[in-house]
């Protein structure tokens, strides 16, 4: 089986990263590390250079981790990317990171983050930073 994390390079992409790698450390299972980008923006801050994704290869190598790292800058919606790779896949997991929130942002989540909890078909880790 394989876990899914999407991956961006704030504290939240990066504990989404840590935590899917103790997950499948105890299960012993393959990740896919997906960093996505609608391509909406001419800087995108949530997607990853090239260093900052062969880090994340090194860290799943050094984790003893089986994984892939893809980048996908398909002019597709965030979350919709992660709902098709994780159904197409068949992945046990999907890992997210959530950002902080104010007491009232906390009544409401971030627009990928509902959408992924009400579509996906699979158990959901979402993981504050």
């Amino acid at each position: 089986m394989t876990i899914v994390v999407g991956y961006t390079t704030k504290p939240e992409g990066r504990a989404a990263l840590a935590r899917a790698i103790l997950e499948a450390q105890t299960h012993s299972e393959d990740m896919l590390v997906l960093n996505v980008s609608a391509g909406e923006a001419y800087a995108d801050p949530l997607l990853a250079t090239e260093d900052e994704l062969d880090e994340v290869r090194g860290e799943l190598a050094r984790a003893g981790v089986e994984g892939q790292v893809r980048q996908l800058v398909r002019g597709k919606d965030v979350a919709d990317e992660l709902l098709a790779i994780t159904g197409e896949l068949g992945a046990s997991l999907l890992v997210i990171g959530l950002r902080k929130r104010s007491p009232v942002g906390k009544l409401v989540l971030g627009s990928n983050a509902q959408k992924i909890l009400l579509s996906v078909d699979v158990p959901v880790l979402a993981v504050k930073a």
